[in-house]
């Protein structure tokens, strides 16, 4: 993965940058108020004149200016003035220097402030010679301080600062992280243990970053796995349910078997073990088809399929079946529909249709099937001349193991239906029952077409 694409990695970044842009920032604003009221050692401004006449008249301008540069040092700019003109350069700001002749024309002592923490001294001092000389002095600060302690001040203040912000940012960004973390970890601890209603919930979604997603990844990942392991459980229960009659009928059949004396008597309830035996494998394997039907079986390969053809061929399938029941199978006048789906599942969903259709219709009668389109979806219907199906029982239809009141009249388990609704919902479809007008039953099975339709 891309860091740089990450949000987690941005958001750490940006408060990265906004602690230290804030030790910056207030460190430079607490350090020097700092300086100024834990070092308030005023300068002396009349005897920093003295210092710079001293100076001057010991040993001229070489001297003043080395007295200059020591002053530099402790941070102030400070020079004499004789007749308006400067003894030695000095640095001075271009509004100073443009001031500085009025400043030194009344012929007084100032300390002025032209700007906030900048101080400007203008100190007269009479030297051992009689001359009168200007002492012109221009300090950052109102107390004599010299730089190397500013600066060990301003970088100590700023490495308490850093370390300080450094620590309530690392502080926060743990929080943020450790929380959906803990709340992810506690969740699959509880999924560990049996517990599968664990969620992480709102507690891992304090943001939109990866953790967030995550969190809401496993509580998806949590609700499949819960709905899955449930709908196994109850599959095994409707199983076991199921299962224990027609074991309960072998059982017996054999132990029959088993006392007979008769050969013919003992063949005849071996025929009707081995049909048990067969009842109980279709059974299973209805039940494991529904089972993967209802877990989404995953990677499903997917065909363009013309839905005519695949009924036409199911037709033909179940023809012997319905001619031994004098059934008459009849494909009414169809759309062309191709549909996006695996022709196996299909087929098998289409097969328990007719089958089940072919079960309930009367002899002499006929089962109708067309495609129709509407909107986008084919349509396909199958209506048998049956007796039908109490409307009271309609939306149960497609229940596992749900039989009918009608269902003593054939053989069965109850899960064809399942299955093909189970087909139906893996290929974005739906599928409705309802009673026919005059009697039987109409099962309109909807599916999403996959190209253009035109007409067959």
């Amino acid at each position: 993965m891309n860091p740089f694409k990450s949000s987690l990695y941005w958001r750490l970044l940006v408060w990265f940058c906004v602690a230290n842009l804030s030790v910056l920032f207030l460190g430079g604003l607490l350090t020097r108020g700092f300086i100024d009221y834990t070092t308030a050692r005023e300068i002396n401004w009349s005897a920093l004149a003295q210092g710079a006449d001293q100076a001057y008249e010991g040993g001229g301008t070489a001297a003043l200016a080395d007295w200059s540069v020591q002053q530099r040092q402790d941070g102030i700019e400070a020079t004499l003035y004789e007749k308006g003109q400067p003894l030695y350069p000095i640095r001075l700001h271009a509004s100073i220097a443009k001031s500085l002749p009025d400043w030194l024309g009344a012929d007084s002592d100032t300390v002025l402030q032209p700007w906030p923490g900048i101080y400007v001294a203008v100190q007269k001092v009479v030297g051992s010679d009689g001359q009168v000389r200007q002492l012109v002095a221009l300090s950052r600060t109102h107390a004599r301080l010299p730089p190397r302690t500013r600066q060990a001040i301003v970088l100590g203040v700023q490495l308490v600062l850093s370390l300080l912000f450094i620590a309530l940012l690392g502080w926060w960004v743990a929080r943020s992280v450790a929380r959906p973390v803990e709340a992810l970890r506690h969740a699959t601890r509880r999924m560990a243990a049996g517990d599968l209603s664990a969620r992480v919930g709102h507690e891992g979604s304090m943001a939109t970053d990866e953790l967030a997603h995550l969190a809401l990844d496993f509580d998806a990942m949590a609700e499949r796995i819960e709905a899955l392991v449930t709908h196994d459980r109850g599959v095994l229960q409707d199983l076991s349910h199921e299962l224990r009659s027609p074991l309960a009928r072998l059982h017996l059949i054999l132990d029959l078997a088993q006392r007979s004396t008769d050969a013919n008597e003992a063949e005849t309830y071996f025929r009707q073990a081995e049909q048990e035996i067969a009842r109980l494998d279709r059974m299973t394997g209805e039940m494991l088809t529904l089972s993967r039907l209802e877990g989404g079986i995953p990677g499903i390969e997917r065909e363009r399929l013309a839905l005519v053809e695949l009924l036409q061929g199911c037709i033909a399938q179940a023809g012997l079946e319905a001619d031994a029941r004098q059934v008459r199978l009849q494909l009414m006048p169809s759309q062309t529909a191709f549909v996006l789906g695996s022709a196996l599942l299909l087929e098998r969903a289409l097969d328990n249709l007719i089958t089940n259709a072919i079960k309930f219709s009367p002899a002499g009668r006929s089962v109708e099937l067309a495609v129709q389109v509407h909107d986008g979806i084919a349509e396909l219907s199958i209506r048998d001349h049956g007796p039908g199906v109490p409307e009271a029982e309609l939306d149960s239809l497609f229940r596992p193991f749900f039989r009918g009141s009608n269902a003593a009249l054939t053989d069965g388990h109850g899960l064809g239906l399942a299955i093909v609704q189970r087909v139906v919902k893996v290929h974005g479809g739906e599928i409705h029952a309802r009673n026919g007008e005059g009697g039987g039953l109409e099962v309109l099975l909807r599916l999403p077409l996959a190209a253009s339709v035109g007409t067959a």
